[in-house]
Formats: structure tokens, C-alpha cells, sequence
């Protein structure tokens, strides 16, 4: 429960300014708890464990903690206040109120039973659980306390051994508690932990928006396993895997923990961990047992392998003894490390001449028959005493002492561990431990504890908190800490050291203050505790935990502790009380709790890069290797085809089978579209059989290739050869079916979506445990009087109701049901006037123009800038400081909405970057030029940049990060690139919109009888089920949320603004604007409190009923939903949603026509006023008569031959045909065009003249959906234009161009900067040049120009597979530059690093950038190219 405390009260310490209100925080714990629950859906026991009073021994570790935590917050707020910052006047919450016995605590203990109270009495999914709530007035530590619970569980006669249980925490400790059990099916949940990346980024505190992983430990008991099998060979004794899993948690706790510091130069990060077990394997089998008896230290065994253990001390003195005795020579300071030698530098000259004395004379006693080395090694480790222990002679006593006092550590914490607190009092009495080495003779110790009594609330307060959070404290007590006559002040010291001691990161360092002394500390306290308050007198107590479960035969009221914030309970129903077994391996299979059994494989360790918290792991890893076996895809197919196994081991889930393939042939189910029929017996299944074509063969090795480098890289499993991939639908829950009896049934529900899975990770023939028993068998207890369902079909779509008494019409198979059918808002006009409250974003190279910069410094600022300290010559170091503005990040996908914008081939920006550049260049234009000079450096340096003398480096990046830090755009939010979203403006709209419903209250009631599969009912046991797994989703579609139980209430009505696509269709998320505000809200860019992220399974599209019943005119384009790891991801003919980055998750039902056009805002009106025909016009002449009809093939026709003629492109000769239109019934044959070409509207040709400088490329796109058809065009700027549902193609495109052309004005193309050499003439029109290159009548080739008045001209051609437009030679001293479109924002930067290559039609050479320039630079590959002429 702390980790949740904590996360909910302070999320970002880094945070000056940051304050929060008591109320919000337990708010957001109880929203944290019941996302938990409803992640791990106990079905027994639901324990809530809140730290108390510690051991002595941990509160050691928790003074250090609290004393630091208070130093650094002090620190910072000062750095606040020198930089002028006004920090708010509330004071800030102090973390170290986080601790038993604290008013807040208290508060919080009440909050936490009201909570539970109210679950158990309001929520179903509560009232089957027993809830065991141990707070901070039970002594012990939480997650102690948790354990204490199931070991007296597991004694209980009647224990079900194979009982699954879930632990909560972001301590490591519990995966050593875990395996303490030796319960077979343990897991861990936590918060995904991410390393790396800025201290100022903001943490995510909603649980909603945070990855939650499982450690499953009954997989790391496999790997233990594995790791000491050799052992099997080796032991003349038995091997006990339990033993083994004992010991395992011994040699962890060698490492450091709460309890006590680590031994000197053992760190995780230097691979001790592999060092204990390489020692363990080679020292057991001359033990004749283990070293730990369940708990028990079998001090012989210990020590014998400590002793072997110690051989790293000396090892590790023998790589650093030569770099000793160099820096002997040169400081003259004899045996010390390089942390004695710091510490000895300051501890002044005469200490140091009284340590060489004690030196000295220890070396002379010690004997002078031992080698050098070994003289050498025992003065290193007596100078290591001496600095860090602070003691002047080394004596066999001491040493005898370190070692009894550490084996009587680690035989406490085994006791802790297994069995509970052995002793309230003891605790380790040293800041650092000693040497493996200097551990021996232990074996005759013996080891008691006095258990003692655990300290009061009051005392530990006094025992951990510093002297700057002493308002926790009572009044009476307070001046302890800080009054010059108290008799303990001196445990409360103003400023303190800290000590790395070896370790990386601060938060690990040792806090060097005083321990306290218990009895003077109890002393001290006495003469005041009379003073204090009743209410303080009954915050200092002990109390037992408490357990609470649902007893529907009380019904009594109870009262809210915070009655304006949460409600008082009037019906409460909880009843309130006080309050070595053997494994069943069976085969029996327990779904969520992996096993490595079920498939043969051999194991090895191996250094394979596994990716471990998102980078590769550096060290050995366990690489399981699948043993091979042949298989013919035939027997496959009779075996699986239609039949239900498990997939994706270890970790299995349930799927059903509907195709297999060997590469060349594939065996496929023929059923009906969306059946969930599994074929059981022996009766074969309907199948089809395919032969796989060349490309189909090309793509199934390509996913076979990725099968295997995902198992490898992120499993660390090695499947060897793919024979046969078996493509499969995983389950996604269980659905009520009725059946024709009228008797209802439990049917598993598979996913739309198939997946790849190699068929040597497959699972079948096993027995899983199945949880999901039926608890309803006929419909009047699924529909009993009194239950919420929803409407899956028409009329009322989507609405919820009431069940009625149906006894009269449920014979007959109906239910009668009340509906509730509000008032619903209307979004068309919305929908068509987006773009009005849309984010404008444009290219990079358009924000350059404006800011006077290359593109090149536009891509690389708006991402990360790296500045290093030193010079490039003479680096100081590795430390980097990213100075960019963040605003894109390529590798993890993501966008800052509002500011950047991913397409499929480039970034796209907003207004608001080019602000932020443009401050950014007028305060560092420095930065600007050098990173321009030095563009194809990856890393700058401060010397480099800033060279002069009176300059400091340093002080200037320190300058841009504070600048970039204080600027609203460091706390800006990322979002994945495949999200679709809305901008804040249009949701503020529809929140207006919403506003204006409300205030209708036009609400009705409709009475129904139903036939019973036309109804939802929201159940637990249905979770994961799509209620309408027919239902299409897109941008602004209206949905009510079905999940019952969670934040969102039931039946809330909603709109949708994001869609977050994913690999799997149970994964896609969707964002939706609620109509009402609710507790647990999120704000996704709308108001607080109304946003959410919730699955298709808890939603029914609203929309999509609409379109069934009436077939819409809506101005949304039909798709399908598609996970975004599609290989059409990145298809030319993608079809995206309104108004969101065009790299969509989603794609096309079928896409039939591609039509490009060409307009300009300066000639809308002209458009606008041109009347376009209803009946398809064949363009064979176009005729120039301004009053007849034209097409909009003839119009883009027309538009492309008198902008050729105009800008004098010879088009004439065989090889030269007008565009095909995909063969439609509008395209004309190839001596029609020829006609065509030759004439050309003169209306048309004079309005196109003066605006050649800004013409805007659109694109037609044509879905055919059942008997409708769709079009969209495709801006320039990324906008789509959907145009309405259709009965024909040719109604479509001509209503889609309508709605694209009453567009351009507000959206425009992207306007060019002024002329930057005003005194040069405009350039004259290209003169005409013959085709160098025949092209067959059929294909096309269409040119597009963006000109500039002035000197830029700008043109984008496609390139067919054999046609190359050659250029007229411009000038003898004009180059031409190529670079591509294509390769995002990254264009060649400035600089004279250029290939040169000679067209065969050119005299003059032409200038080729040579950055990331992918295939030969005159390949006609398809792809667009930019010709700039200067």
C-alpha cells in the first residue's frame, strides 16, 4: 500500500511548485485500489497491507531514507528561489508524513475503512471477497504482514495447495518473500519500470495510463532450476529444488538490502550475482548438505562457502594492486583505494601520519615470512577499516566482532523471512560491512535473538523522522529535535554526509549519520509523554488487523469521514471481525501462471541480448532451445485445424485454430465469415487447401524470420527451424448463449483477429483450470427483474434498460425491458467544419523558409540536441546534456500533440514549433550556426561552441535547460504516433455541443419485449467480450460504456476522440469525451475528469447503430478496424480517419480508384461556379464552352494539360498519353487524349496563369463498402476531406470535390517566404524540350509544380517504371539539386559534401546530396522527388 501512497501524493518531486489537496490524494488511492482489484480479480482474499512500526533493524534504513529525502527537497526549493521563482504559498506536501503514528496516517486509516465499507456494500464484484485491511497501527512492514497472513493460511488443515495468489509492490524484496513460500502459483504485479530519460518528465500517477507487468515466479523457479541443474551430477546428497530456491534467497540477501550493506566491491552491476552462483555450484558438493534449513543458517556450510567465497577479495585486490602502488609513488600515501585515499586527503596531515604509524606496525606484527602481496592485501583492507569504520587499530577482536555481528545479520533477516520478526530491538550497528575474507570462524557461534516488543507510533517518529519535518511529531515532543539542551539533539544533525560506497546512483548512497540509542531516546521522551492530547494519546497505539466481508442481512448506515467529498453509506451490509505443506504438480494447467513444462527443450546460459527494461541485457542469459522435430503440414492440419490449444509458450493463452501453413501450401477452415465453432471429436472439419503464390511464399518467410527474432531477442527462447505456423484466434472471455431449449450457456469467444504462431511453441492435449463456471441455466436468472442491460439491435441501439417482470413472455423466448433513450447531440456540422478548429501543421522545410534556417536545423532542434562537456578533441568524460526541444522521438514513435505530427514520409510541425524556434534562434543563435557548420556530428561540445575565454560553456547549457525546463512545452504529453486524435479545440466544441443537448432534456421511456440474444447484460464473467464484435469505430462516433464495476459508471454516454491502435485487437484503445464528469476521470485534451481509455469490450457504438438502422450520410469514412502491425501499415492507398496523423492503425476495406486533381484557392470560386455532371461524362473532347458540365475527370484532365502548356512542357508524341483513371467508366481511350491534349479550356487556362505560384495537390480516394461508396480526398497538408455515402462511384467523387473545394480557403496551401535576393529577375518559363523516353498509351504521368514568383521552384513529379523527364539545361552556372521527399524531414544539410553525377542530356553537372540517399539516384523507382532550380 505505501508504493500507492506515495505515487498518489507525490508524483514528481522534482517539482517545486507542485501541491495537491488531502482530498485528491485519497481519491486517487481509492481509484488506484479498484483499478488493482479489477486487474487481478481476487476471488477469496483481497489483503490491503499499510507499513507500521518496523523492526529496529529496517528503521535504520528508513532514518537514512527521511533524512535525505527532507536534505533534498530543501535543496531544491532553494535552487527555486535563486533562479526568482515564485513557489505557490500552500505549504508542499512533506513525503515523511508517510510514516505510522502521523495525523495524516490516521486520517488516511479512516479514508481506507469508509473505502472498504463502501466497495463491499455498492460493488458485486466486492461482495464474494474477503477484505483484510492491516494499517499503520499494526506493527511490521506491509508486505511482511501480507506474508505472515498466507504462511498461518498454509498451516490451516484443508489448505488447497495449487490456491494462485497475486502480490502488489515495486520492492525486489518480494520476489525473495514470494519463493520464501514455496507456493507453486505466486506472481508479482507492478508498475513497468523505465530507465533512462529526464528527471523533469512528468510521471504518470493514472493508473488508466499505466503498463502493469507480472512476474510469474512459478517461470523463476524453472530458471533456479535450470541455473543449478549441473549440481543433479555433482551432489552425493539429494537434490531438493526447494533447498535450492532457499539457498538462492541466502546468496541474494549477500548483496545488501533494508537490513544490512553490502560486502565491500559485491555490486549487482559488476556481476556478483553470477559470481555467488558459479561459487555455490562449485562448493556444494563438498558440503554434504545446504546452507539454509528452511530458514535456519547451517553456520558450518556458511562458512565454507564464504571461504571460498573470499577469493574475490583477493582477486579483486589483485587487478587494482598495480594502480596502487602507481599512485603510492605519487601521492605517498601507502595502501590505499581510491576511497581511503579521499578519505584519508581530508582527514588532514596528522591523521594521516598517525594511520602510517598503525600501518607500520601492524605489517611488522603480522609476520615477516608473508609474501608481499599477501602483506600488501591485509594493510589495503585494515586502511578500509580505519577511513570508513573511523577505528585506529585493527585487532583480531574487531574483526571477530564484524564477522559475528554480520552472520548474526543474515541469520535475523532468514528468520524475518521465513518466519517473522525473532527480535523488535536488533539492528546492524555499522554503516558498511567487512570483507568476505575477514568472515571466518563462525561456524561455533551461537545465534540468539530477543524478540523484545516492537516501538510505539511516537517513538519511531522520534527514531527516523529528521529535525525538519518535526510538525509531524506532537507539540511536546518537537523540541527534542531541535533545542540545544535536548539529551538526543545530536541525532538530529542539520547536515550530513552521504557515501556511493561503490554503488552508481544517490538514492543508493549510505547516509552517514548517528544511529540512535533506544534506551536514551525512550529516556528523553518520558517527562513529556504526559502531555499529550487525547487524540494524540489514541494515534499512539497497536491494533490488530481487521477483516470485512458482504453479510446481506445487516443494512445499517454508515457515516462518510468526508462527507462533501464521498457520500455517507445508507445501506452498509459488511460484517467486521479481528483477526509445512507439499506441492500438488499435477497436470492440471493454471491459466495466468506459466510453466516451462509441456514442451521439450534443453537450456544453456549464453550472452544472446535479450531486451530487459527496454535495452539489451549486457550479461549471460538463460536460453531455453526448442528441440526440433519434423512435422508434415498435413498431419498438422488433422490434428489442430478447428480445435482449441494453447499458444505462446510459456506464457499460454487459449486460441482456436483456423489455418496452418508449410510455406507453400495452407490449410484453411471454409466456414461462414465470424463463426466460433470449435470441432471437437474426431470428425474432421470443412477445410480448404491453397497453394501459396511466389509473393505469399516471400512474405511467410518474412514472418517466420520475425516469429523467431521475437522469441529470441524478447523471450530468449530459440524455436530453430519453422516447419509449420499455425494461425489462431486467441480467447477472448466467455459469452451467456441461449440455446434453442430456451437454457443458457457459457460459449468461449474468440478474437477476429489471427495471428502467426510456430507450431513447435504450440500446447495441446493438456487440462487448464477453468474459473469461469457457469452461474446462470436458464434466462430467468440471467434476466431477472431489476437488471441493467443494454440494446445490441434495432430500434433503441445501444440504449440501456431496465428488466421488467417477464414471467408472461418468457416462455415465449423474449425479455420485457424499459429503455432509456436520451437526447442525443449533433455533431454533423462539426464533423464538416473541423478543420476550422484544427491544428494547421506543415513540412519542415515550410517552417525553415519562415525562420530563415535549413530544414536540416528544424529536424535536428525540434528532436534531441546531445552537448558534451570539454571539446571534441578533448572530451571531459561521457556526460551528455540534450538541449533539444523533444518534440519527436522516431525510434519509440511517438508525437507531441499540438506541436509535431508523424506522417508515413515525413514530420510534420505546427505554428507553435515554429515559435519555440524562432525564440530559440533569437536567444542561441550560436548554437544555431555551429550545429548548421557541424551538421554531420551526432554529439556537439561546449568548448567547440562557445570558445572564447570570457565564455563558459558549462553555464550556458545549464542556461537552455533551465529556459527549456520553465517553458510550457517540457510538460507537454507525448502520444504514439498511431493514435488518432482529435486537437483540444474540436473537443471543446463537443463539449459545447453536449452543453446545448443537456439543456433540452428531452429524454424518453420505451417499453419492449425482446428477443433475449438482442440483449447485453454487463457481467464479470464476460469481461473481454465484445458486446457487438460487428461494430466499426471512428473519430466522433457516439458510444455509452457497458463494463460494470469500473471508474466509468454504467450506461454513460460518450464521444469518441482518439483510437490507439495495437498488435492485437483486444489491445486497441479508445479515447472518449464524457458527457458527464465522474470520479476517476482522466483529462484526455478535454475538461477534468471526463476523459477515459477504455476497450471495445466495454463499449457499444452508438454510431454504428445509427448508420445500420438508417444507412448514413454521416462524413466519416467506413473501415474496418486492423491492429496496427499490419503489413499494410505503410500501403500508398491507407485509409485514415478525420483529422489525425495519417499513420493510421487502421486500413481500407478496398480501395478502387485513385484519381489525382489540381486546385488552387485563388480559382476556387471559379470552381465552385463550374457545374459538375450527375451522370459520368466520358472526357474523350472536352469542350470549352464555360456553361457546359464537367466531370471531375475532365476537370483534372483539363486542370493538367493547360498547366503543361502553360509552363511549356512538351507532352506531344506517342509515348506521351493522358492520365488512366484505373480503367473506370470515365477514363478515355488513348487517341481521345491525344484530341484532348491539343485543346484546352480558355477559361480554365486564363484563370490558372496568375496564381501559379500556389497550387495545392489533392488526391482522390474511393471505398466501395457493400452496396455504398465513399470518397475521400487527401490535401497536401495530410488533411482528408470525406465526402458522403453514395450510391454511385461518380455521385461520390463529385460531392467529395464539393466539400474538398468549400475547404481551401480555410486550409490553404502552404504560403512560400518572400524573396530573400529581391534584385534578381523571376525566372522565365522552361522552354519546350523533346521526350528522351517512350512511355506505352495506358500508363500515366502527371506533373505538379509549386512556384514561386520570385527565385524557388519548387515541382513534384512521379516517376513511372520507364519514363524520366528530362530538364532543359537552365544556365552554365546553375546547379541543380535532387533530394527526395520521401526520407522525412532529414534533407541534406549545408556543406560542401555533394557527389556529383553528369545526366546524359547535360553538359553541366548536378549537384546529388549525399545524405541518406537509399537506392541509385537515377533509378525510376515510383517515388517522388523535389527539383530545386536557383
Amino acid at each position: 500500500m505505501n508504493g500507492i501512497i506515495h505515487q498518489c501524493s507525490h508524483p514528481n518531486d522534482e517539482d517545486v511548485h507542485f501541491r495537491i489537496s488531502e482530498e485528491k490524494i485519497f481519491a486517487d488511492i481509492f481509484h488506484y485500489l479498484e483499478v488493482l482489484f479489477r486487474i487481478i480479480k481476487p476471488r477469496k482474499v483481497f489483503f490491503m497491507a499499510v507499513d507500521g512500526v518496523a523492526p529496529r533493524a529496517k528503521m535504520n534504513q528508513q532514518r537514512g531514507r527521511r533524512f535525505r529525502s527532507a536534505k533534498e527537497a530543501e535543496e531544491k526549493i532553494k535552487k527555486a528561489l535563486e533562479k526568482g521563482e515564485v513557489l505557490p504559498t500552500e505549504a508542499r506536501f512533506d513525503s515523511n508524513c508517510i510514516t505510522p503514528g502521523t495525523d495524516f496516517m490516521a486520517r488516511l486509516q479512516e479514508q481506507l475503512k469508509y473505502f472498504v465499507h463502501n466497495k463491499l456494500s455498492t460493488d458485486k464484484a466486492w461482495q464474494g471477497v474477503n477484505v483484510y485491511l492491516s494499517g499503520h497501527e499494526t506493527p511490521g512492514e506491509g508486505e511482511h504482514k501480507i506474508m505472515e497472513f498466507i504462511r498461518s493460511e498454509t498451516t490451516k488443515p484443508g489448505h488447497n495447495p495449487n490456491t494462485r495468489h497475486c502480490l502488489y509492490g515495486l520492492d525486489a524484496d518480494l520476489i525473495m518473500l514470494g519463493l520464501t513460500s514455496h507456493e507453486p502459483n505466486f506472481s508479482l504485479l507492478r508498475e513497468e519500470v523505465r530507465f533512462g530519460g529526464k528527471k523533469s518528465q512528468k510521471r504518470i500517477t493514472a493508473p488508466e495510463e499505466t503498463t502493469f507487468h507480472l512476474l510469474h515466479l512459478s517461470l523463476m523457479r524453472e530458471y533456479i532450476d535450470y541455473e543449478f541443474s549441473e549440481l543433479r551430477k555433482k551432489i552425493s546428497f539429494e537434490y531438493d529444488l526447494e533447498r535450492i530456491i532457499d539457498d538462492w534467497v541466502l546468496m541474494g540477501f549477500l548483496v545488501g538490502n533494508d537490513f544490512i550493506p553490502h560486502l565491500p566491491h559485491l555490486h549487482i552491476n559488476h556481476d556478483a550475482l553470477p559470481l555467488l552462483y558459479r561459487t555455490y555450484i562449485s562448493v556444494l558438493p563438498s558440503l554434504g548438505g545446504y546452507l539454509n534449513e528452511n530458514g535456519h543458517l547451517n553456520l558450518a556450510n556458511f562458512e565454507k562457502y564464504l571461504e571460498k567465497l573470499s577469493d574475490f577479495d583477493r582477486e579483486h585486490f589483485s587487478e587494482v594492486f598495480v594502480d596502487l602502488k602507481w599512485f603510492e609513488s605519487k601521492v605517498g600515501n601507502k595502501y590505499l583505494n581510491e576511497a581511503a585515499g579521499l578519505a584519508a586527503e581530508e582527514a588532514g596531515a596528522k591523521d594521516m601520519k598517525k594511520s602510517k604509524v598503525n600501518i607500520s606496525k601492524g605489517a611488522e606484527e603480522d609476520g615477516e615470512d608473508d609474501d608481499m602481496f599477501e602483506t600488501e592485501f591485509r594493510q589495503y583492507k585494515r586502511t578500509y577499516y580505519m577511513t570508513k569504520m573511523g577505528v585506529e587499530v585493527v585487532s583480531d577482536e574487531f574483526l571477530a566482532g564484524q564477522a559475528r555481528c554480520y552472520v548474526e545479520g543474515i541469520q535475523w533477516i532468514l528468520h524475518y523471512y521465513y518466519h517473522g520478526v525473532q527480535s523488535w530491538s536488533w539492528y546492524y550497528p555499522h554503516h558498511y560491512a567487512p570483507f568476505l575474507s575477514d568472515v571466518r570462524n563462525v561456524s561455533s557461534l551461537t545465534l540468539t535473538f530477543d524478540l523484545g516488543k516492537p516501538f510505539m507510533p511516537f517513538e519511531q517518529l522520534l527514531g527516523v523522522l529528521p529535525s525538519a519535518s518535526k510538525d509531524l511529531l506532537p507539540q511536546c515532543y518537537q523540541h527534542l529535535m531541535t533545542s540545544p539542551g535536548s539529551p538526543i539533539v545530536e541525532y538530529y544533525p542539520q547536515d550530513f554526509k552521504t557515501d556511493l560506497n561503490g554503488k552508481q546512483q544517490e538514492w543508493e548512497a549510505v547516509v552517514l549519520i548517528p544511529f540512535i540509542d533506544e534506551k536514551r531516546l525512550l529516556a528523553a521522551m518520558e517527562p513529556y509523554s504526559h502531555k499529550l492530547a487525547p487524540s494524540e494519546k489514541a494515534r499512539n497505539r497497536h491494533t490488530e488487523c481487521a477483516v470485512y466481508c458482504f453479510d446481506k442481512e445487516l443494512d445499517y448506515a454508515y457515516d462518510s469521514p468526508l462527507p462533501q467529498l464521498f457520500p455517507n453509506i445508507v445501506h452498509c451490509h459488511v460484517r467486521y471481525d479481528h483477526v509445512a505443506h507439499k506441492i500438488d504438480r499435477g497436470a492440471l494447467y493454471f491459466c495466468g501462471f506459466p510453466t516451462l513444462q509441456h514442451i521439450r527443450h534443453k537450456f544453456y546460459k549464453k550472452k544472446s541480448g535479450v531486451m530487459v527494461f527496454q535495452q539489451s541485457s549486457r550479461g549471460e542469459n538463460m536460453i531455453l532451445e526448442i528441440l526440433a522435430s519434423q512435422e508434415m503440414v498435413e498431419d498438422v492440419a488433422a490434428l489442430v485445424l478447428g480445435k482449441s490449444l494453447f499458444v505462446s509458450w510459456p506464457h499460454l493463452m487459449e486460441a482456436r485454430v483456423v489455418a496452418v501453413s508449410d510455406g507453400e501450401t495452407k490449410f484453411s477452415l471454409d466456414e461462414p465469415s465470424g463463426s466460433q465453432m470449435l470441432y471437437l471429436g474426431n470428425t474432421p472439419p470443412p477445410a480448404e487447401v491453397t497453394h501459396l503464390t511466389d509473393k505469399e511464399q516471400k512474405e511467410w518467410v518474412k514472418e517466420v524470420q520475425g516469429l523467431s527474432e521475437h522469441f529470441s531477442k524478447r523471450k530468449g527462447i530459440v524455436i530453430n527451424e519453422t516447419d509449420v505456423v499455425v494461425y489462431a484466434q486467441l480467447l477472448t472471455g466467455r459469452k451467456y448463449v441461449i440455446g434453442q431449449n430456451g437454457k443458457v450457456h457459457l460459449e468461449k469467444q474468440f478474437a477476429k483477429q489471427v495471428l502467426p504462431y510456430p507450431y513447435q511453441t504450440i500446447v495441446k492435449d493438456i487440462k487448464a483450470f477453468d474459473s469461469s463456471l457457469a452461474r446462470f441455466k436458464t434466462l430467468e436468472e440471467l434476466f431477472p427483474p431489476g437488471t441493467f442491460v443494454f440494446m445490441v439491435g434495432n430500434p433503441y441501439y445501444g440504449a440501456m434498460g431496465d428488466v421488467q417482470d417477464s414471467s408472461d413472455v418468457i416462455s415465449e423466448g423474449r425479455v420485457r425491458v424499459v429503455f432509456s433513450v436520451p437526447c442525443e447531440p449533433q455533431l454533423d456540422a462539426l464533423i464538416q467544419n473541423q478543420h476550422k478548429y484544427s491544428v494547421k501543421y506543415s513540412p519542415g522545410y515550410v517552417l525553415a523558409s519562415r525562420l530563415g534556417i535549413t530544414s536540416y536545423l528544424v529536424s535536428r532542434f525540434s528532436g534531441s540536441i546531445f552537448i558534451g562537456r570539454g571539446s571534441k578533441k578533448n572530451p571531459h568524460g561521457e556526460q551528455k546534456a540534450n538541449v533539444g526541444l523533444n518534440l519527436k522521438f522516431n525510434k519509440k514513435n511517438e508525437e507531441v500533440p499540438g506541436y509535431t505530427k508523424r506522417t508515413e514520409k515525413e514530420w510534420l510541425y505546427s505554428a507553435a514549433v515554429g515559435e519555440l524556434l524562432a525564440e530559440y534562434l533569437e536567444r542561441y543563435s550560436e548554437l544555431f550556426d555551429f550545429v548548421a557548420r557541424n551538421s554531420h556530428d551526432d554529439v556537439f561540445y561546449e568548448d567547440d561552441i562557445w570558445p572564447g575565454e570570457d565564455e563558459n560553456g558549462a553555464e550556458k547549457v545549464q542556461e537552455i535547460q533551465g529556459w527549456l525546463k520553465n517553458h510550457p512545452v517540457s510538460s507537454s504529453s507525448r502520444a504514439s504516433c498511431d493514435l488518432q486524435i482529435l486537437d483540444a479545440g474540436i473537443v471543446e466544441m463537443i463539449e459545447e455541443e453536449l452543453e446545448k443537448t443537456k439543456a433540452k432534456k428531452m429524454n424518453k421511456k420505451v417499453r419492449v419485449t425482446v428477443k433475449p440474444h438482442l440483449l447485453f447484460r454487463p457481467l464479470e464473467q464476460q469481461h473481454g467480450v465484445v458486446p457487438d464484435p460487428d461494430a466499426e469505430y471512428h473519430l466522433f462516433d457516439r458510444v455509452v460504456n457497458v463494463r460494470e464495476s469500473f471508474s466509468v459508471p454504467l450506461g454513460l454516454r460518450g464521444t469518441i476522440i482518439g483510437i490507439k491502435g495495437a498488435e492485437r485487437e483486444a489491445e486497441v484503445l479508445y479515447e472518449v469525451l464524457f458527457d458527464e464528469e465522474f470520479a476517476g476521470g482522466l483529462t484526455v485534451r478535454c475538461s477534468p475528469g471526463r476523459g477515459y481509455r477504455l476497450p471495445p469490450s466495454a463499449l457499444i457504438n452508438l454510431s454504428h447503430g445509427n448508420r445500420k438502422e438508417q444507412g448514413s450520410h454521416k462524413l466519416t469514412a467506413i473501415v474496418k478496424p486492423q491492429p496496427s502491425s499490419s503489413s499494410h501499415l505503410t500501403h500508398k492507398s491507407q485509409l485514415g480517419g478525420l483529422n489525425h496523423s495519417p499513420r493510421s492503425p487502421f486500413i481500407p476495406t478496398q480501395v478502387t480508384v485513385f484519381i489525382f486533381l489540381q486546385a488552387s484557392t485563388e480559382f476556387e470560386e471559379l470552381i465552385a461556379n463550374l457545374k459538375i455532371s450527375k451522370d459520368p461524362e466520358p472526357p474523350t473532347e472536352p469542350k470549352n464552352q464555360s456553361g457546359e458540365p464537367l466531370s471531375p475527370q475532365s476537370f483534372a484532365m483539363k486542370g493538367t494539360l493547360v498547366l503543361k502548356e502553360m509552363l511549356k512542357i512538351d507532352s506531344s508524341g506517342p509515348s506521351s498519353s493522358a492520365p488512366d483513371f484505373t480503367g473506370g467508366p470515365d477514363s478515355a481511350s488513348p487517341n481521345d487524349q491525344q484530341q484532348s491534349k491539343r485543346r484546352s479550356s480558355k477559361k480554365l487556362g486564363t484563370a490558372l496563369c496568375p496564381i501559379r505560384s500556389r497550387i495545392s495537390l489533392v488526391r482522390f480516394q474511393v471505398v466501395l463498402f457493400f452496396s455504398l461508396t465513399v470518397c475521400q480526398v487527401k490535401l497536401s497538408n495530410g488533411l482528408l476531406v470525406h465526402g458522403p455515402q453514395c450510391q454511385s462511384e461518380t455521385e461520390a467523387k463529385e460531392k467529395a470535390a464539393l466539400f474538398a473545394l468549400q475547404r481551401l480557403n480555410s486550409l490553404g496551401s502552404f504560403p512560400l517566404p518572400p524573396p530573400i535576393f529581391p534584385g534578381v529577375q523571376q525566372m522565365r518559363p522552361l522552354a519546350p524540350h523533346p521526350s528522351m523516353f517512350g512511355q506505352p498509351a495506358g500508363l500515366s504521368h502527371i506533373i505538379y509544380f509549386l512556384l514561386n514568383p520570385v527565385l524557388l521552384m519548387q515541382m513534384f513529379f512521379t516517376f513511372t517504371l520507364d519514363l524520366m523527364l528530362c530538364l532543359h539545361r537552365w544556365s552554365s552556372d546553375a546547379a541543380t539539386r535532387l533530394r527526395t521527399s520521401s526520407l522525412g524531414d532529414a534533407v541534406s544539410p549545408p556543406g560542401p559534401a555533394v557527389l556529383w553525377r553528369n545526366f546524359p542530356w547535360s553538359t553541366g553537372p548536378c549537384a546529388i546530396s549525399s545524405q541518406r540517399i537509399p537506392q541509385p539516384v537515377c533509378s525510376l523507382t515510383g517515388e517522388n522527388f523535389i527539383i530545386m532550380l536557383s
